[in-house]
């Protein structure tokens, strides 16, 4: 188990802010960075996936891994992020058929998508496992799929050449900005709520500034240096949150996507903002660390075991949606909700290290 760091702990807070906000209407909500800005917790955590992909494809010498090797590990982990895909979509189904029996109210098979399946389970069925028919709130980890089978391309041509990976993936998301790329979804209709042609910009510059900062400290003077210039689009950011200032997507020019907030298409002004937010606070994490230990020590345990805490977290985070709507909501049913899943969060996390322990270690 590696000790806690910056990268485990802001994706143990993205984590954590991820759970909230799939709880929509909650108290705690109101408390969360995303209602600060014009990006959100999404963003941060593909680009730390992309940093993660850095530092697992090379030795401890700082060698990269042999090309098959490195093909192999993120195939691995693509079929594990879609294993929990398939497993959180079952049971995301089973939940809200189950509230529906309970509650004897046929409308909470409506709830988030999941109409279609109960409508047309033969196609519906056929929709999940190739992913193209997602529930609200489960669309993440069909993103994370298609951006770790697609990592491998990047990766080895960033080996070549960081500015040629980069290029190709540039290029790829204006491109997709221009002509609204994005995958169908399947039955039903609409597109992906995260569109992969455009968010794998982010993981693609995850592993390119890794690999840039781990040859030298360019890209560390170079954060310092526009450090001030972070703090003030973060500071336009919570004015433009706040005031609720957000452009007319039928008012501004084509191609509409490049001026727009839109979270699907991961607009420029989300990736500058989020840029922003990356200059303002990487400096953070070593000044609050050693004030903080308990929480720090926290949220690093949920960024080591991400995929079953954010599996889990998903889960939770409807069986909280269900509870409100059941209840009416309210502080204290709040305080229960949100409380239980950040229990919730960190018993998955210790309980996933418990059971890489060898049996020694376990007694």
């Amino acid at each position: 188990m590696r000790e806690p760091n910056a990268i485990d702990f802001w994706r143990g807070l993205a984590l954590v802010t991820i759970f909230v906000n799939h709880v929509p209407g909650n108290t705690f909500e109101r408390y969360t960075y995303s209602q600060y800005g014009i990006s959100d917790a999404a963003e941060l955590f593909v680009f730390l996936a992309g940093w993660s992909i850095g530092i697992a494809t090379r030795g401890r010498d700082g060698v990269p891994e042999p090309r098959l090797k490195t093909v192999l590990r993120l195939f691995s982990r693509t079929i594990e992020v879609y294993r929990a895909q398939l497993t959180v979509m079952v049971l995301a189904l089973a939940m809200i058929a189950g509230t529906a029996l309970v509650l004897d109210n046929p409308l909470i098979l409506e709830w988030h998508n999941a109409g279609t399946f109960f409508a047309d389970p033969i196609q519906s069925i056929v929709g999940v496992a190739l992913l193209s028919h997602q529930l609200g709130f489960f669309n993440i980890l069909p993103l994370y799929v298609v951006l770790l089978g697609a990592a491998p391309l990047f990766v080895l041509l960033a080996r070549d050449s960081r500015t040629m990976a980069m290029l190709l993936s540039a290029s790829i998301y204006l491109l997709s900005l221009i002509e609204e790329w994005n995958l169908p979804s399947w039955p039903g209709q609409g597109d992906w709520f995260f569109d992969p042609f455009c968010w794998q910009l982010l993981l693609v510059l995850g592993f390119v500034l890794h690999d840039w900062n781990r040859e030298s400290d360019t890209l560390r003077r170079w954060s310092r240096r526009l450090f001030p210039a972070g703090v003030v689009i973060v500071v336009v950011g919570v004015v433009l949150s706040v005031l609720e200032i957000r452009p007319d997507p039928l008012a501004v020019p084509e191609p509409r996507l490049l001026f727009t907030f839109e979270k699907s298409y991961l607009t420029p002004a989300r990736l500058v903002h989020f840029l922003g937010v990356l200059l303002a606070f990487g400096p953070v994490y070593p000044m609050i660390a050693p004030r903080i230990g308990p929480v720090v020590r926290y949220l690093a345990r949920l960024g080591r075991n991400s995929l079953a805490v954010f599996s889990m977290g998903s889960v939770m985070s409807l069986a909280g949606q269900l509870l409100r709507f059941w209840t009416g909501g309210g502080l204290l049913v709040d305080v229960i909700v949100v409380g239980s899943g950040v229990f919730g969060l960190g018993f998955t996390a210790w309980f996933v290290e418990w059971r890489s322990r060898k049996p020694g270690q376990r007694a």
